[in-house]
């Protein structure tokens, strides 16, 4: 007895469900593009529970006879080629003649078709790869094809499934795509009885992306073309002001085939470098058209990815196309970055202090006049000799000597001619609306006072022990010492696991303050959806919204903390967080989200700080749980002891 064997026709076909049909999202592909390839100009797509239990795409496109009905669901039957050398020229979407009959292996299958002069269709019943049922039935000129149960017949395969959420987004992802590549045709999407996608069918792809992605996003496109030899680029892409938070955003289209190509994404990359951050991707649909004869596309099993005869002509191609839509003539990259950078609105946050009638007032705050012999008139005497640095602080305790009021207001005025008066800052806490003058911080000297060098002449240094800023570093990291050594501190970073902390401490929901002009806020579907299903969630962070209108929501209240101008950038990454999680718990969810607003709502590389402003981020540093990482595990301080610095210049072993 041999131990080799041909295998029967179902399980082959069960085999290669598995490279053509991995999950819902891979069926409607595979029949929109049949629909595609039979000259349909409308396609309707409807899903239940995420495609798993029902899947319908019906078209009106030439549709078939009885004999082709026949024969389109037997393997590697195809009317797209006839021979090996047609592989070379082939301009169809499918070509393999897989699709139908892999997909009827794994799932209850049922095709209804007519072309025009018939007076009636064909119905092919089959049920999980078992034999087909054939029956004249009465339909409209076109073809439905009906998938239900998927992967009924194959559990294991089945349970590798997402949720029902993150199926139907997968489905949604490639109509979008697959619309964006025919604008000519019209898209109808509806998941759970619910419209999701309508494309006008215009054939102009600026109606396709605004019908699509909203109007927001429309108005911030621009077109881009370029016409080589044999190399034909056209498209839209977004400006650095609008960016998405992955690459999921952007199409490339060759030859009306949706494709992954790591060249065109590095292109665009290269292109856009300089003017956006590194987290952010602009949306682009590029089209591009080559001659059929430089391009393999029987090179995936799903025909996601083709190879080209020459990639690094084609990635020059679209680095140039790209170029020359963010600089066009007679501007500079300088002026095409600046609109990255939106103004924003700094106000300062001071908690409003109710104090009851019943209860004496506070006494004031009274100012330590420095080295003072004299004193203000009523102002009690302050006899308090300090040291006038860290160092003096902690090793010496001679007293310093007293100076007259005369001398202290010469000093200050030496000080305000030599720094010049435009220099000296406000007396203002904290310019951030994250950081407000809430912490424990100990007093620190306003005015010229709180700005001054420690080393500066009349200076004194109230030294309890806790880190001190000395400085700032490119406007993004805190130096600072305390009595044992320098550090370095992350602005942002420690920053955001301070809000971060502050949020999760709160058992209940954010506090949010009411915004004097409510915000219209434009959504596409998808994004409208995950909107309206997770409002709980949105208003738990502080961010209350109320629908006003299709796909709009009115922006209300908006978390204490967070800067307004960033809160619609923090409710998009959100949306986004939440399109890219699978099967998570409320807690895993509410925690990404509080890290995405403790993120967006920190101060940011490139602020100015004060000196009063440092000393409350290092204090409130102090005292989070994990100081020295973020939540997203970036580190937020490092240190260098007082050894550590020796070592560095080399002190040691020279007693001085």
């Amino acid at each position: 007895m041999t131990m080799i064997h041909v295998l029967d026709d179902n399980t082959i076909n069960k085999i290669a469900a598995g490279e053509v049909v991995e999950r819902p999202a891979s069926v409607i592909k595979e029949l929109v593009e049949n629909a595609m390839d039979a000259g349909a100009t409308r396609i309707e797509v409807e899903i239940m529970a995420g495609g798993t239990s029902f899947m319908r795409v019906t078209d009106n496109g030439r549709g078939m006879s009885a004999e082709d009905a026949h024969l389109a669901i037997l393997r590697h039957a195809t009317s797209k080629i006839r021979e090996v050398g047609d592989l070379n020229t082939v301009g169809t979407l499918g070509f393999r003649g897989e699709a139908l009959p892999t997909i009827a292996s794994v799932s209850r299958f049922t095709l209804l078709t007519r072309r025009e002069g018939d007076d009636l269709g064909t119905r092919v019943t089959i049920m999980g790869g078992k034999e087909p049922d054939f029956i004249e039935a009465g339909c409209n000129i076109g073809t439905t094809v009906k998938v239900e149960d998927l992967f009924f017949n194959t559990p294991a395969r089945k349970k590798f499934l997402k949720t029902n959420h993150t199926e139907g987004s997968r489905i949604n992802d490639f109509i979008v795509k697959l619309a964006l590549s025919r604008p000519d045709i019209e898209f109808h999407f509806i998941n759970n009885n619910k419209m999701s996608v309508v494309t006008p069918g215009t054939g102009n792809l600026y109606d396709t992306i605004q019908a699509i992605y909203g109007g927001k996003t429309a108005d911030s496109l621009l077109g881009l073309t370029l016409e080589d030899e044999d190399i034909k680029i056209s498209g839209y892409i977004t400006k650095p002001s609008m960016l998405k938070s992955s690459r999921a955003w952007q199409t490339y289209i060759v030859n009306s085939r949706i494709i992954q190509n790591r060249a065109i994404a590095k292109a665009i990359d290269n292109a856009y470098k300089s003017l956006i951050p590194k987290s952010g991707f602009p949306l682009a649909v590029l089209c591009i058209e080559v001659p059929q004869r430089t391009i393999d596309v029987n090179v995936h099993p799903q025909k996601s990815e083709l190879k080209f005869e020459d990639e690094s002509r084609v990635f020059k191609a679209v680095y140039k196309a790209v170029l020359d839509a963010i600089r066009p003539a007679g501007r500079g990259l300088g002026e095409v970055a600046a609109v990255v950078e939106k103004p924003e609105q700094h106000v300062t946050m001071e908690p409003m202090q109710f104090v009851p009638a019943t209860e004496p007032l506070a006494e004031p705050i009274i100012p330590q006049w420095p080295q003072a012999e004299a004193r203000p008139a009523g102002q009690p005497a302050v006899q308090r000799a300090q040291p006038k640095t860290i160092y003096e602080a902690v090793h010496r305790t001679a007293p310093i000597p007293a100076r007259t009021m005369a001398g202290f207001s010469a000093a200050q005025q030496s000080l305000r001619e030599e720094r010049g008066a435009a220099a000296m800052p406000d007396s203002s806490v904290l310019d951030h609306p994250g950081m407000v003058a809430e912490s424990s911080a100990p007093a620190m000297k306003s005015g010229a006072d709180a700005e001054a060098s420690p080393c500066q002449e009349g200076e004194v240094l109230q030294y309890d022990g806790s880190v001190v800023p000395i400085g700032q570093v490119d406007l993004t990291y805190i130096i600072a010492q305390d009595a044992k050594g320098l550090y370095i501190v992350d602005q942002h970073a420690a920053h955001e696991r301070i809000l971060f902390d502050k949020f999760s401490a709160m058992a209940g929901d954010i506090p949010s303050q009411q915004l004097l002009v409510h915000q219209i806020l434009s959504f596409d579907r998808k994004e409208a959806e995950l909107v309206a299903s997770h409002q709980e969630l949105f208003a738990s962070l502080g961010f209350h919204m109320e629908m006003s209108g299709n796909q709009e929501f009115r922006l209300i209240e908006v978390p204490a903390d967070v800067p307004v101008s960033e809160a619609e950038d923090i409710i998009r990454e959100i949306l986004t967080n939440l399109m890219d999680m699978h099967e998570t718990t409320a807690k895993e969810i509410r925690q990404a989200c509080l890290a995405t607003t403790a993120c967006r709502a920190a101060i940011k590389a490139g602020e100015e700080l004060s000196f009063r402003q440092m000393q409350i981020i290092l204090d409130a540093l102090a005292h989070t749980a994990f100081p020295y990482t973020c939540p997203h595990g970036r580190p937020t301080i490092l240190k260098f002891s007082s050894e550590e610095l020796a070592k560095m210049f080399k002190r040691t072993g020279f007693g001085f």
